[in-house]
């Protein structure tokens, strides 16, 4: 039955790859198609139109030709006849033909007698000459002898500075002459740039996908661009003089030069006579693009549908190993997981965004929170108000670092690696091994040495210290009482009783080393924890009073434990007195007592002082350091030392400006 259905599987994956290969081979040749199709619609309409363009605007120029052509005849004629008629009535003087040049742009205005001599004559800034004034002569005798009335010479060119002007004459009313002659440069230089030779070489210009453009009549090119130097004639193209004949427009691909060109053409008409044709040649190069990218994509599927083919083979050839290797993998699956919840070692594993995919047995236990499969928590939960940074960093590798943890100081080992899933999603492992036990044993064993050491030292140094003290403060009393002085009583008995008093002093710190370094045996009882804290409440009431401090007791847990009583009052007269010192004259102390473990209590003492810096908080512990101007530097030390008789541990945590936290842990039975 698994056989038949692997076999139906392979043919029905076979089926698809085959149609999935059909759709995709037609879907292209049918772009391919159409994209040829909408080209050559695309390239034909907008030929059309911009032939149908350039027609309009050829027209418009021609006409602005011959309106200009007009214009520019009209104003010579009207200067002349206005000439003609000031000099008839006499009103003629070479001022007045001067000021006629200027405000008109005329050249030269000369007026000859009948005998063809020049009797007024005006320019604009022109010189005349002897031999200028003998040509233009010669050349009005017809209207000299009456045998004309106007001479209009049209654009000549002036042989003495070769220029090109528009000369024109009438003759007077006794047979004289009045010659005019304008400027005809900027005319032909207008004609020029607005004629239609240039209009055609600056549309093909401005668009570099025309080929060509090109206006030709049934003879001749009467107009085209730079690169046209022949093309084939309207008589011997069947195609050509079709679109004349019907005065339509028409396309068709060709070859120009060596190229191959769409081009299109235009019969073109003027004041509703058609005059030849404009052709027009688009290069082919964005159809040939089109058609390479789908040759392209036509080559991409094949290489794809090869891989896909060779994928399905791939595919039903290791199909068949895919059940076994799934068996072992669950098999190996479930080992590892068995083996990660039960090393001692704590082990997270959490994605880049935070979120935890793995939390064993020993994590929970050093992070005190349990994570139940299906619940989204973030390691941020575990870690909140970056209480631990260090575990944050991707290069912490074997690194030992320390962390608050719910409150508690812990000493990590910790190490950091990353690896990809199955969905190639980058991972985190992070592993933690809690150092803290090791780490306060042999902290304990080298106190121990270091205090076994003192105490031995301290026995010695103390007996060579308080029998000389006991010997001066015997013989300071003895003289004080057997002796009187004379002169200077009062200072007498004053430095008698300061050396008396200092005696005392250095014996009260010789008593309080030796009981640091050679503590009292502990003496355990069985109390109620709550009680120890309510004769401390009493004992300071009035100072807490006075100094305007509160002092709250919260008891997470209350019940028996079996400590040295004297002792551990000892322990937290001094933290107490510790937080109203740092406190001054007002503020606030929380004790918080919570069971730490099974075996285990812990109690915190908190105030929300000054706080200390980092260099204090280090050296806090250590014999003979203070910040106290008249503190001693053992108080603390006596209190770590009672702790650690007790077989717990004493830590501080403090910042400047957000108070300080002592937090001990101590077993209930010692």
């Amino acid at each position: 039955m698994f056989q038949l259905k692997t076999i139906a599987a392979k043919k029905f994956l076979l089926l698809i790859f085959f149609l999935l290969s059909l759709l995709m081979i037609s879907n292209t040749l049918f772009e391919l198609y159409q994209n040829k199709k909408d080209l050559y619609h695309l390239m034909e309409t907008q030929s059309h139109t911009l032939l149908e363009s350039i027609m309009a605007a050829s027209e418009n120029s021609l006409k602005a030709i011959e309106i200009l052509d007009d214009i520019s005849e009209k104003r010579i004629l009207n200067n002349v006849n206005i000439l003609k008629k000031l000099y008839e009535k006499g009103q003629v003087s070479n001022v007045i033909l001067n000021e006629l040049c200027r405000e008109n742009k005329i050249d030269k205005l000369i007026v000859f007698t009948p005998e063809g001599l020049p009797s007024f004559y005006g320019t604009d800034n022109q010189v005349f000459t002897i031999d200028y004034l003998s040509d233009v002569s010669n050349r009005l005798f017809p209207l000299y002898i009456d045998r004309a009335d106007t001479l209009d010479f049209g654009v000549v060119k002036v042989n003495s500075d070769n220029s090109i002007k528009y000369q024109y004459a009438v003759s007077t009313v006794e047979n004289g002459a009045i010659f005019i002659e304008v400027d005809a440069a900027r005319y032909f230089d207008f004609k020029r740039k607005t004629g239609f030779g240039p209009l055609l070489r600056n549309v093909a210009a401005e668009n570099s996908q025309i080929i060509y453009i090109a206006y030709q009549d049934s003879f001749n090119i009467l107009a085209a661009t730079g690169n046209i130097t022949e093309l084939e004639s309207i008589g011997e193209s069947a195609f050509l003089s079709s679109s004349i004949r019907d005065s339509s427009f028409m396309s068709r691909k060709v070859i120009f030069h060596s190229s191959d060109v769409f081009e299109t053409v235009h019969p073109f008409t003027l004041y509703g006579q058609t005059h030849g044709l404009l052709r027009m040649g688009l290069s082919t190069a964005p159809m040939k693009e089109i058609n390479a990218r789908i040759y392209r994509r036509l080559i991409i599927i094949g290489i794809a549908l090869l891989a896909l083919g060779f994928m399905i083979f791939i595919y039903l050839f290791t199909q068949k190993q895919f059940s076994s290797l799934q068996k072992d993998y669950k098999v190996i699956e479930s080992y590892s997981s068995k083996i990660i919840d039960n090393v001692s070692d704590a082990i997270v594993v959490y994605n880049p965004e935070g979120e935890i995919r793995v939390f064993n047995r020993a994590a929970s236990l050093l992070f005190d929170k349990k994570i139940v499969e299906r619940e989204k928590v973030n390691i941020q939960d575990i870690l909140p108000d970056n209480s631990c940074p260090e575990l944050m960093q991707e290069d912490a590798l074997n690194s030992q670092v320390s962390c608050l943890i719910s409150g508690l100081r812990k000493t990590l080992l910790i190490s950091k690696s990353s690896f990809l899933d199955n969905n190639s999603a980058p991972l985190y492992i992070l592993v933690a091994k809690d150092l803290t036990e090791q780490i306060r044993l042999q902290e304990k064993l080298e106190r121990e040495e270091r205090l076994t050491a003192m105490g031995e030292l301290a026995a010695g140094v103390a007996h060579e210290i308080r029998n000389p003290l006991n010997t001066i403060s015997t013989i300071v009393q003895q003289l004080s009482k057997d002796f009187e002085p004379v002169e200077h009583k009062e200072d007498y008995y004053e430095f008698t009783e300061i050396v008396y008093s200092e005696v005392n002093r250095i014996n009260s710190t010789v008593k309080d080393f030796l009981r640091f370094a050679r503590p009292e045996p502990v003496k355990p009882d069985r109390f109620e924890i709550a009680s120890l804290f309510e004769q401390l409440h009493k004992q300071y009431k009035s100072v807490l009073d006075e100094n305007n401090i509160q002092l709250t007791v919260n008891y997470q847990w209350q019940g028996e434990v079996n400590w040295d009583v004297n002792q551990m009052k000892q322990v937290f007269i001094n933290l107490i007195q510790n937080s109203i010192d740092a406190l001054g004259n007002t503020g606030t102390i929380n004790i918080e007592i919570t069971k730490a473990g099974n075996n285990e209590l812990k109690i915190l003492v908190a105030d929300n002082g000054p706080g200390m810096s980092e260099k204090t908080r280090k050296n806090l512990f250590n014999l003979y350091y203070t910040t106290k101007p008249k503190g001693t530097g053992i108080g603390l030390s006596i209190v770590q030392r009672i702790v650690y008789e007790h077989g717990g541990f004493v830590s501080v945590e403090s910042e400047e400006g957000k108070g300080s936290v002592f937090s001990i842990i101590l077993p209930l039975e010692v």
